[in-house]
This record gives structure tokens, sequence and C-alpha cells, in this order.
């Protein structure tokens, strides 16, 4: 059984607040969350993220830039994945657009694409495993959850693979609406 949380006041509350960002930067939306379980008063919550905020600890930008520029160039996601796990972690969506115009301006994504395809299926002729195609539709999908466009992920799987020149564009226009 679960021991119940103890109630913390607004001090209490400043204290956990800074030893949760010691741990692992945070976005102030995540940090209200954690706060509102622990604290006895929810109208504690607001100042100490604003004292934060002021100290410079708390920087919903600053996070959002970090954060997409980590994904692109660690995970090679595209754009609407950051996008969308910006979201996630309750970055207002100015703020999550902002970061990832920053970070993707003058990036090609034909390029992120292809990176992301040699790196994920690396140790493959990717002209011979794309030949199959269900191994295509599995690139496909794998490239549109990392967040990049159908038109663009099929560009570059055209470049690999005839079987690819068999699915049409107009057949995805509904694909990319429902993002």
């Amino acid at each position: 059984m679960q021991k119940p949380t103890k109630k913390l006041d607004r001090n209490a509350l400043q204290h956990y607040a800074s030893m949760l960002l010691a741990q692992r930067a945070m976005t102030s939306g995540e940090l209200r969350q954690k706060m509102r379980l622990k604290a006895i008063d929810a109208a504690d919550i607001d100042p100490v993220i604003a004292q934060l905020t002021e100290y410079g600890a708390l920087n919903d930008a600053r996070y959002a830039e970090a954060y997409a520029s980590a994904r692109k160039e660690n995970q090679r996601f595209g754009q609407a994945r950051v996008f969308r796990d910006l979201n996630r972690k309750k970055i207002p969506s100015s703020l999550a657009k902002a970061a990832i115009e920053l970070t993707y301006s003058g990036t090609d994504e034909l390029t992120l694409i292809e990176d992301y395809l040699l790196r994920k299926f690396r140790g493959k002729n990717l002209s011979e495993f794309l030949a199959e195609q269900k191994n295509l539709a599995s690139a496909f999908r794998r490239l549109r959850t990392a967040g990049y466009s159908a038109s663009g992920s099929l560009q570059v799987l055209r470049r690999f693979s005839q079987a690819a020149e068999e699915i049409h564009e107009d057949d995805l226009k509904e694909d990319e609406q429902t993002d």
C-alpha cells in the first residue's frame, strides 16, 4: 500500500521545487504538475514558479530550444515529433514553434530523413532492404513516427526503392491532415 504524500507549505514547496530542478531540467508545466500533488495550498504554486523563473532556474524557452536541438542532433527526429514531445511536456505552442523554427532553420529535411534511415538501418543495403513491400511500409511508418512529412519521406524512399514509386502522394493527403 502506498503511503500518503506529505503536504508542503510554501517554504518547503520552494525547497522541493529547487530539489527537482537540481535533478533535471523541467518545464514550468511539469514542475507545476508535480508541486500540485505536494502543496497544502495551490495558491503557493504560482509564486514559487515566478520566483524560480526570476532567478533563471526555470526557463521554458531555453528548455524548448535545448530539447529541440538535442532531438534533432541525437535522435534525428523531425519537426512534428519534436513539437508533439514539447506539447506533451507542457510547453506553450508558441514557444515550441519558435524553438523548432530556430533549431531547424537552414536544415534540409530530406538530408535529415536520409541520415535517419541510414542510422536506423545501418549495416543493411537500403536498396535491397526496401525492395520488400513490408520493409518499405515499416520504414515509411518509422519516418512518420519520427516526425517527418509524408512527401519528404516518400521522396527519400524513392531514392532507394522502385517500390516506393507505387505509393502516390495523393493517397497520403488525409494521413498528413491527421497530424
